[in-house]
């Protein structure tokens, strides 16, 4: 089943309400959203589901609790997932933010050979992993350090011009360029074409990362 676009998106604040309260007002505002969405009356609704038009208006105004069977028979009707009708509940999230200019600087293996490396931010959930880093080559080097870890990779061009190797294939990349791949294979510059280079790299690990 797929998730219909929400009319508004409308955010859902549990602050000062109990848990309970909180809840019956999401369900509340997910149902409306996405009965609007799909074109649909209460009336029509209410028919598709299999309830009167005075629970489906109790539910969408958040003066009843639903019970599990009717959340079922709701997200049926709505062709949802049952999870999607409680989309907002839990709506802290980590971000991290540096500003311009403040990424810490780390030591990877291109260091020694003029690389240098600023940490944009790393997330991490109970699965996943993502990690950002500005990687600025200004000096000419005749070995390169090829790097190999779980995830997968995307580069982003900013300024310069070089090689870049991915296994067995070479690709030249320019401003705008963006390359994405597996990190499992052997990666890294083989060519610096035109200094300062500066690339964005992103890499997303699933479960289990390893270094």
């Amino acid at each position: 089943m797929s998730e219909h676009p929400a009319a508004g998106d409308e955010t859902v604040e549990a602050t000062d309400e109990t848990d309970d309260k909180a809840l019956e007002r999401i369900i509340a505002v997910r149902t409306r959203e996405y009965r609007q969405a799909a074109g649909l009356s209460v009336g029509d609704m209410a028919q598709r589901v299999g309830i009167s038009k005075a629970m489906l208006s109790k539910i969408e105004n958040a003066q009843t609790a639903c019970s599990l069977t009717t959340l079922s028979r709701l997200a049926r009707g709505l062709d949802v997932p049952v999870t999607a009708l409680f989309r907002g509940l839990d709506d802290e999230r980590e971000a991290v933010f540096v500003p311009a200019g403040h990424g810490a600087r780390i030591v990877r293996r291109g260091t020694r050979v003029g690389h240098e490396y600023a940490q944009l931010g790393s997330l991490r959930g109970a699965h996943k992993r993502m990690d950002a880093l500005l990687v600025e080559l200004t000096e000419q080097s005749e070995v390169f350090p090829l790097f190999q870890h779980a995830g997968t990779e995307l580069l982003y061009m900013l300024e310069g011009v070089m090689v870049y190797g991915h296994g067995k294939s070479s690709y030249t990349l320019r401003p705008g360029d963006a390359l994405q791949f597996d990190g499992e294979a052997p990666h890294g510059p083989e060519n610096l074409v035109e200094l300062p280079i500066r690339f964005l790299t992103v890499t997303a690990f699933g479960d289990s990362p390893q270094h």
